[in-house]
């Protein structure tokens, strides 16, 4: 990113393909911030779509467009920024229609622009006839006026410090490496930095529902997606149509989700090490979990000491932190921890993506704004404490996940976290695997307390995030298919079997 074309903070008057967010000059005020309507300036005018967007098969076409809303939603004559919006079309009759299905990916800082199209692919044929898929890049991200922190407090330098503090020298640089991502933030985000949160993303959904004519949406949000469809429609209960909430986060403050998500790493890294002793032919590193930690402990304690390439314990743990969240990149990793101990390379455990590239940066920039926006934050000597529990756990945990321990230092902090659902919300149906570790299923069950009649599809047996239209499974996708499609909601819980571990 080119800082030196930019004003000082968020709030600079730049095109809406800038680089940074972009926001739009005052208007007339706008209809009640709850009930936005069509209206000249809020209409979408769908035409040709960025190159980030792929084009699906003949005959469906996706087409892109934008939306302006305010920044502030309680000041709606006052500075605006643009929604990036794509749409494929539902290829049905239109007796199968069904309305718009607007989808989230996740993140939070994950773009969707692309995803109407690439999740789309992967639906069940019946709910593509049926919904025209809408995507949109969530306010600070891709193409809806993306946030940016800067160094973030170094997050970006490679090799990174060593993630896991050990003594209390390296607990207070880890302090300081939070407190300078915050400054970093406050500094680059200026007063937009309260604005780009989960509520007012839902009431940018509302403004998407209304520009497109519609009296409810349907929705499909997955990971965080699910927290954001759980915050529209505690909000708008009375425009939430079919809505499928997808690898529940539950509903409690992001630091304490991280933690939960943080333990749940440390259950899956063990499944992990015993998956690749019971293959110790392919792998060779241990025919015993404890064999295989051991080789594990050896890579990491090489790689800090001596890191390869820029490539040191932090990079490590991310790779092992995304190769944990799903069951095809099990084997990849077993190969990478192999061909490390056979020969110092680390092509088989670095990522594909670099790390510091610009979508990366926006996503990190943006996944800590979002969470430091929705609710409090723990105090710096929680951060610590918890951390020491973490190792009394086990001494290497794998803490990439826990990004809300920045709102510690968070210069905007709010009072009350997002609501989610509530005694008016109409039942929607979530769908969780039994041993996701990146979105643990005791958040499902939390989540559908406060979603009465709503109902939980499991996927029993399973060890990956990402369900519906994810994981091949019939018993799962038929069961989403038929409430989007029919309206036909489960009558009591579902639970699908799963497929258990991976072939090697």
């Amino acid at each position: 990113m080119n800082r030196s074309t930019r004003l000082p903070g968020l709030l600079c008057a730049l095109a809406a393909t800038s680089a940074v967010l972009s926001v739009l000059p005052p208007v007339a005020p706008a209809r009640a911030a709850d009930a936005p309507a069509p209206s000249p300036h809020s209409g979408i005018r769908f035409g040709a779509c960025p190159k980030s967007v792929p084009a699906p098969p003949a005959p469906a076409r996706v087409e892109c467009g934008s939306l302006d809303v305010p920044l502030e939603w309680d000041r709606p004559d006052g500075r605006r920024l643009r929604i990036a919006v794509s749409r494929v079309r539902a290829t049905g009759t239109p007796a199968e229609r069904r309305g718009v299905l607007l989808v989230n990916p996740g993140g939070p800082g994950g773009s969707g622009l692309p995803y109407a199209v690439t999740k789309r692919a992967t639906l069940p044929e019946r709910v593509r006839r049926a919904y025209d898929v809408i995507g949109f890049d969530p306010r600070g991200v891709g193409g809806s006026a993306p946030a940016d922190c800067g160094a973030m407090g170094g997050l970006f330098r490679t090799p990174a410090a060593d993630p896991v503090p050990r003594g209390r020298a390296a607990e207070r640089d880890h302090l300081s490496a939070l407190r300078h991502l915050a400054d970093d933030c406050a500094a680059d985000a200026g007063p937009a930095l309260p604005h780009l949160s989960t509520g007012a993303t839902a009431r940018d959904m509302d403004a998407i529902r209304a520009a497109l004519g519609e009296a409810r949406i349907g929705f499909l949000g997955v990971s965080y997606g699910s927290y954001l469809g759980a915050a529209y429609a505690a909000r708008f209960p009375h425009r939430t149509g079919r809505m499928v909430l997808d690898s529940v986060v539950g509903p409690e403050s992001w630091y304490d989700f991280d933690l939960r998500q943080a333990r749940a790493m440390l259950r899956q890294r063990d499944t992990l090490l015993e998956w690749l002793a019971a293959h110790d032919d392919r792998f060779a590193l241990g025919g015993s979990a404890r064999e295989v930690r051991a080789a594990y402990d050896r890579v990491r304690a090489s790689l800090a000491a001596h890191p390869a390439d820029g490539f040191g314990p932090a990079e490590f743990d991310r790779a092992v932190y995304r190769a944990l969240g799903r069951t095809e990149r099990w084997a990849p990793l077993g190969d990478g921890l192999r061909a490390y101990l056979r020969d110092g390379g680390v092509d088989g455990l670095r990522p594909k993506a670099p790390f510091d590239g610009p979508e990366s940066r926006n996503y990190e920039a943006a996944n800590r704004i979002v969470k430091c926006a929705d609710g409090p934050g723990p105090t710096p000597a929680r951060v610590t404490a918890d951390l020491r529990a973490l190792r009394r756990l086990d001494p290497l945990p794998v803490v990439t996940g826990i990004e809300a321990s920045a709102c510690a230092y968070w210069h905007h902090r709010p009072v009350s976290r997002t609501p989610l659902g509530g005694p008016a919300t109409p039942p929607v149906l979530l769908v969780a695997s039994a041993h996701d570790p990146v979105t643990p299923i005791e958040g499902a069950r939390r989540l559908r307390r406060e979603l009465p009649g709503s109902r939980l599809v499991t996927l029993a047996d399973d060890y990956s995030h990402g369900v519906f239209a994810s994981r091949g499974n019939a018993c799962v996708d038929d069961t989403v298919a038929a409430y989007l499609v029919d309206g036909s909601a489960p009558a009591a819980d579902v639970r699908c079997a799963g497929p258990g571990l991976p072939p090697a």
